[in-house]
């Protein structure tokens, strides 16, 4: 690495960790239980200390998790994953899956967007995820890139719309039409993704969520 990478990174560092800062004191002054991780490695520390041994965790179709390897991490600790991404499920116990996920107790979870008023937006094509975010019975934990930050709601939606979702499709091997684009073109097709979307203004009540910005690019 030559010294304008290395300053090119301890810039970027910086800005990272302010902006960081501001998305959690704004999810903080809407109920959410928020904190900054520098690293991927710091947010799974962050994750960990909030998991106990031996916790059943629900965690739906995100990327980031995976990302982060927190699958092998938690099972060591002796606790129970479920997901209906597992290719030993059979087709015909998917639907139960997707049901224990959302009641397990602990919901680990990315957020498809963060912005700087601290709301959450998230864009599913099933229901399973948002129906969790709006209504899961217990703890539930988002773990969320910096890369996933934007000014308000509606430019969230639309990164969601034009980035995440033809990204996040490319990875399944689906054909959607913005894959082709590029970009969302408010598709028609059977097997779109974009069909239910959730900001969460606030925390839930009655519930504890937390919401955790790690200052490096993860999921999409």
């Amino acid at each position: 690495m030559n010294s304008t990478q290395e300053k090119n990174l301890e810039v970027r560092r910086v800005y990272n960790e302010h902006l960081g800062a501001s998305v959690v004191k704004a999810l903080e002054a809407n109920g959410f239980k928020a904190s900054y991780a520098p690293t991927a490695e710091e947010a799974v520390e962050k994750v960990l200390a909030l998991i106990p041994e031996g916790s059943t965790v629900g965690v739906p179709g995100s990327s980031t998790i995976r990302e982060l390897g927190l699958f092998e991490t938690l099972r060591a600790r002796g606790c129970k994953i479920l997901e209906h991404w597992d290719p030993a499920l059979a087709p015909e116990d998917k639907l139960q899956r997707l049901e224990d996920e959302n009641t397990s107790g602990i919901y680990l979870s990315s957020s498809n967007g963060v912005t700087l008023d601290g709301k959450l937006v998230n864009i599913d094509g099933t229901g399973n995820r948002v129906a969790a975010m709006a209504w899961a019975r217990n703890r539930i934990i988002f773990v969320v890139g910096i890369n996933k930050i934007s000014r308000d709601v509606e430019t969230a939606i639309q990164r969601i719309r034009d980035v995440a979702t033809p990204l996040n499709a490319i990875s399944k091997g689906v054909e959607l039409p913005c894959v082709k684009t590029g970009f969302c073109v408010d598709c028609r097709v059977p097997n779109r993704y974009c069909r239910a979307t959730l900001v969460l203004e606030r925390n839930p009540m009655g519930r504890e969520a937390h919401v955790i910005i790690v200052g490096t690019n993860l999921g999409y």
